[in-house]
């Protein structure tokens, strides 16, 4: 089956955002997406900014269902097509909008954007020593291969399959987070845990629970300064950006240590340590919940609970993933012009510590939702590699569908 080759600018229509100005920009206040709410395949739009635009540039800097909206910048040629999640998005300067003509499946040339990143494709396109961008001019130039547009869509049927189930557990990772969330709120801060209908003047309730600082009842520990790698070369190296949006880590998205001489007994990542943000975004938490060969970098703090503390990981872990700890640290940390927090900072923050038996019965309950998590987050893992082996040899041809 023959392909037609040509550039991308005889295909799609592509244009820059709008450049954000305060002092010029007029109009009315709307969201739109920056190059941080662009991930690979989808959007991150729990926390967009808003910025002024006139009723004539609506059209100009406006998103259709469809459009491939790509990095410039930060991580150029990442993308992901717009579906019309939140409707009157509009986008930044940061980015390019690619609305592909009636010959090109939107999802087709999404697939081909992928395979192009995932083979670093893109790389000779950049321009910039320091920070990398992906110019309108040298992006015009993409050669597009493509075949008829039913077979675009089969391909594309195709591999969204795989992306569809990765899709769908990623929606019951975030059901599970927010079912763990909510039994921590129910038990430990509105106090309706099990029993506590029955409990007595003369028994302990919990305003008579134990209460200690974490310093008390912790160890802490900076992590390693190093730059991440692609590469295979050394042990994973978990970064303050690896945990920052979530309450679990995928380890698969976790680069490695590019030091190949490192000590790596000293920095060696266990079961149940907790991991704080310490510097740019302080105090977002994350757990081990596994074994795993990695170490952790410079801008975390290792917090290891001390065997006579009677405090469970986990129990301590949603204590510091709750609201109020992370308006104790926004508070702390709010005088600052760069936003850090260092270890006494981190554990200056008194909790309440229930009774063993109750810690047990939320662990055990939460334990296996987190099983299930770690579980869906390795089948998604697989996913990925599957759709990854096959991405090449569909957009090449060489497997017909």
């Amino acid at each position: 089956m023959s392909w037609t080759r040509k550039p991308l600018a005889e295909v799609a229509d592509f244009c820059l955002g709008k450049m954000l100005d305060e002092n010029k920009n007029r109009g009315q206040l709307l969201p739109y997406l920056a190059n941080i709410n662009v991930r690979w395949g989808n959007f991150d739009i729990d926390d967009l900014r808003q910025m002024r635009f006139e009723e004539k540039e609506l059209d100009r800097f406006g998103l259709k269902p469809d459009d491939i909206v790509m990095c410039e910048g930060g991580e150029p040629g990442r993308c992901a097509i717009w579906q019309d999640q939140l409707p009157g998005m509009m986008f930044q300067k940061a980015l390019h909008r690619i609305r592909p003509h009636d010959c090109i499946d939107s999802r087709f040339l999404f697939y081909l954007f992928l395979k192009m990143g995932r083979n670093d494709e893109f790389l000779g396109l950049f321009t910039g020593s320091t920070i990398k961008h992906l110019p309108k001019e040298k992006l015009a130039k993409v050669v597009v291969a493509f075949p008829k547009i039913d077979v675009q869509k089969r391909i594309a049927a195709t591999l969204s399959g795989y992306d569809d189930l990765i899709e769908n557990n990623r929606r019951r990772i975030a059901l599970l987070e927010q079912a763990a969330r909510l039994l921590y709120e129910e038990w430990f801060v509105r106090f309706r845990f099990p029993g506590h209908e029955l409990i007595r003047k003369r028994e302990v309730r919990p305003e008579q629970w134990r209460r200690k600082f974490i310093s008390e009842i912790v160890t802490t520990q900076y992590g390693y300064t190093d730059s991440a790698s692609v590469e295979p070369i050394g042990p994973k190296f978990l970064r303050g950006t690896d945990i920052n949006k979530t309450s679990y880590i995928d380890w698969d998205s976790v680069p490695y240590c590019s030091d190949r001489n490192l000590s790596f007994e000293q920095y060696a990542l266990r079961p149940n340590d907790i991991l704080v943000i310490r510097m740019a975004d302080p105090g977002k938490v994350a757990i081990v919940e596994q074994e795993i060969r990695a170490v952790f970098a410079s801008y975390l703090v290792r917090l290891q609970i001390l065997p006579d503390a009677e405090v469970h990981s986990l129990y301590l872990f949603y204590v510091m993933a709750s609201p109020a700890y992370s308006g104790y640290i926004s508070g702390s940390s709010e005088k600052s012009t760069r936003k850090s927090a260092s270890a006494p900072l981190l554990t200056n923050f008194e909790i309440r510590i229930p009774p063993p038996e109750l810690q047990q019965q939320f662990v055990d309950t939460v334990g296996t939702w987190r099983k299930q998590i770690n579980l869906l987050l390795r089948q998604n893992g697989l996913l990925v590699k599957a759709r990854d082996l096959l991405l090449p040899r569909l957009m090449s041809g060489e497997v017909e569908v």
